[in-house]
């Protein structure tokens, strides 16, 4: 508790670490002065030199001589709070000492050092003619605490003063410049370390390091760490994290050998870097083998390493290893949320990150643009609309809600959910267009087989005067392709070469697509013969696919071949040339094509489709009868078949892979999971409801023929989503024109 109170005071002996007979001293006698003291903080330092009884001694006046610098340095040093350095303050000013240079320095970094920037700040301010050491120790307090901007300020108002640097004031000027980041100040603090000399100067070199390495200029970073006489451990970490920060996880990791073959023991600041560049270049097993140096260096707990090693964890798909890091930390910081929730997302742990993403928001916790983006990433795998609406609701209440790549994401999400309208919506509303966003909205309108209006579109980009990507035609080369709009992409195709886009293997295999699809296999077999770069997997799989559709045997293998060289561990590939046997009832090729996926240990990927009824996803996959209404199911599903045969519906048994008999093809085809998904969303919803279904592999011909029909026969629209596009069925139609 601290009282204000006027006490005679009576000096006693002082401690003697505290007296000095040198010239410069202070004679006092009895004196009055006002005293706030805080008596559990100060009676330790004055118990022994002053005591606050109003006691005399005699009439005898005692004169001593004591080090008020070090008295009251050694008061600085001891305190804990803000009251103290204030009560401290109040008695220099009573004592005339507010001048004192080195007491007033002391105030300010001790100020600095407990977390009171502007307490600091104003001690700073009541000196009129601040030193070197002075200005050192306000610009370390605004740079330590992350004000950089003042920093710097401090350090023009320095020059100004004519008070000139030295090699503690350039550390901090240079933190302050990467932390901006302000490369052309930066620069200029260069130009300045080298007109004062301390161009061999370790910790100032370090900065510089740092400083071009956090600017994204690695070349110049490198070039002044090529220069130290004398590298310590600060300018290896500076080095190697600048190269993995700057996206060249090869050199930090070289770098990172010469280091230790030169026996400098690396810290935990380096081992962080080191983590991420084998993250980035998926090196799991040596990153295991830091991991193991970590442990036997008791660094493990570190909150940094912890992040580093969720992040590379859930990067490689270990996302249970990388949950067992985050649930290490008492309280995960915003960057280890977002690597885990990144790691869940990107890993196609779609619920998981949705579920952790709720839980970081109910905690308070502020997320950015990054966990924005990936848990937007984690509803559109789940293909969910009303859980899209709901994220986007909570956007729109957000500063994020006219942000160019959360919007970007969001088009993207509503795309891939199945509703292209709500991504419209999401485009219209969004400022300053860049080509990012134009592009998103006609990959949307290339999903959903909306060819038109994808190119539409992109001569409102045009007129808009952004400038297409290589990404705006894929997007319309994929419109085009699911519209059978064969003239048109051709034309977009060769119209890249105007905008000096060099074609991938994507775009070169929605040529290939679009001509295979359309019947022209022959042009698009000698479109894949003149290719200026090498036939990839995507070209060689179109080929296959369209060989599929119009029985091309003889071509089919030549592809399938290919395939199997590029990519011979892929089920996908056996399956599709299974499939084009099949559609030619060749059995005997069919059953050496499992024996071959047998002999490699492949199997095929077994179908299964989710359903959205009333918020929730139900799955199911061919020949489901596990659901709580599964009766209801098979009943519901017996009773479409009937109607279907009644309408005329003739099954379309080529669909299946198996030798079997007209009947046991026909239940087996009646069967798959998207028929089971619409017989539970018919018995589930109410009359005229939306079904959305999604789908992990391509729509069979059979199923796809029987939903157009059921969509008429029940007055529903039905919306799948397969491994390929969207289908909007509807009135006995489907928006891919039976061209898919």
């Amino acid at each position: 508790m601290a009282v204000t109170l006027i006490r005679r005071v009576s000096l006693l002996p002082l401690p003697a670490k505290f007296r000095t007979p040198a010239p410069k001293t202070a004679t006092f006698s009895e004196f009055e002065i006002p005293v706030s003291f805080s008596f559990t903080f100060l009676s330790h330092y004055f118990s022994s030199a002053l005591r606050l009884d109003p006691c005399y001694y005699g009439d005898q006046q005692l004169h001593y001589s004591y080090d008020s610098d070090s008295f009251f340095a050694s008061l600085i040093d001891g305190s804990t709070q803000k009251s103290h350095l204030g009560q401290i303050h109040a008695q220099l000013l009573v004592l005339g000492l507010q001048d004192s240079g080195f007491l007033i320095t002391k105030l300010v970094n001790a100020s600095s050092n407990l977390g009171f920037v502007a307490y600091a700040r104003r001690v700073f301010d009541e000196f009129t003619d601040p030193d070197v050491f002075l200005w050192n120790a306000i610009i370390r307090c605004y740079s330590r605490h992350i004000v950089f901007a003042d920093a710097l300020e401090m350090y023009a108002r320095m020059q100004a003063m004519g008070v000139s640097p030295d090699g503690f004031t350039f550390p901090h000027v240079l933190k302050a410049c990467s932390g901006l980041p302000e490369l052309e100040m930066g620069r200029r603090v260069h130009g300045q370390v080298l007109r004062h000399g301390f161009e061999s100067d370790a910790f100032v070199q370090n900065g510089l390091v740092a400083l071009y390495a956090k600017c994204g200029r690695i070349e110049r970073a490198r070039a002044v760490f090529d220069c130290l006489g004398e590298r310590t451990i600060v300018s290896w970490t500076s080095i190697i994290s600048g190269y993995a920060q700057n996206g060249q996880p090869l050199e930090a990791l070289r770098i990172f050998g010469l280091m230790r073959k030169l026996n400098v023991k690396p810290d935990w600041i380096v081992l962080v870097s080191v983590l991420k560049a084998y993250t980035d270049v998926e090196d799991l097993g040596q990153g295991t083998s830091v991991h193991g140096c970590l442990i036997k260096m008791g660094l493990e707990f570190e909150p940094d390493l912890l992040i580093a090693l969720t992040a590379m964890y859930a990067k490689s798909g270990q996302v249970m290893a990388a949950r067992s890091f985050f649930d290490k930390m008492e309280t995960p910081n915003l960057i280890l949320w977002n690597a885990m929730i990144s790691g869940y997302a990107k890993n196609s742990y779609a619920e998981e990150a949705v579920e952790l993403f709720r839980e970081m928001i109910s905690k308070s916790i502020r997320p950015d643009s990054i966990t924005m983006r990936s848990a937007i990433l984690a509803c559109a795998q789940m293909g969910s609309v009303g859980l899209a609406r709901r994220m986007d609701d909570y956007i729109s209440k957000t500063e994020y809600i006219n942000h160019v790549f959360v919007n970007t994401a969001l088009i993207d999400m509503y795309a891939k959910c199945g509703s292209v309208d709500y991504a419209r919506m999401v485009f219209d509303r969004t400022p300053n267009k860049d080509v990012v966003v134009w592009s998103a909205m006609i990959v949307g309108y290339g999903l959903h087989g909306r060819g038109r209006e994808a190119i539409d579109l992109y001569h409102s980009m045009q007129q808009a005067g952004v400038p297409p990507n290589d990404v705006t035609f894929l997007g319309l080369l994929t419109a085009c392709n699911h519209s059978g709009l064969v003239e048109e992409g051709w034309d977009l195709f060769h119209s890249m070469k105007h905008y000096r886009i060099e074609p991938g293997n994507q775009h070169y295999s929605c040529v290939v697509d679009l001509l295979g699809r359309a019947g022209h296999l022959d042009q698009a077999y000698d479109f894949i013969m003149k290719m200026p770069i090498e036939p990839g997997i995507s070209v060689w799989g179109a080929l296959l696919s369209s060989c599929k559709i119009y029985r091309r045997v003889t071509l089919g293998e030549y592809a399938a071949e290919q395939l199997f060289s590029l990519d011979p561990y892929n089920t996908g590939h056996y399956v599709q040339l299974s499939n084009l046997y099949a559609s030619v009832r060749l059995w005997d090729r069919v059953a050496k094509v499992r024996v071959l996926m047998r002999e490699k240990g492949l199997t095929k990927d077994l179908g299964h489709s989710l359903i959205e009824i009333n918020g929730k996803l139900q799955a199911f996959h061919v020949g489901d009868k596990s659901h709580p209404r599964s009766k209801e199911i098979y009943e519901e599903l017996e009773s479409l078949e009937r109607r279907l045969k009644e309408a005329g519906f003739i099954p379309h048994t080529e669909s299946v892979l198996h030798d079997l008999n007209q009947e046991e093809t026909e239940e087996t085809l009646c069967n798959h999971s998207e028929r089971l998904a619409i017989a539970y969303g018919l018995i589930s919803s109410a009359p005229g409801t939306t079904l959305r279904i999604t789908k992990n592999l391509r729509a069979c011909v059979n199923c796809h023929s029987a939903t157009k029909l059921i969509s008429k026969l029940v007055n529903r629209e039905i919306v799948v989503r397969d491994a390929k596009r969207f289908h909007h069925f509807k009135d006995g139609r489907c928006s891919c024109g039976d061209y898919w």
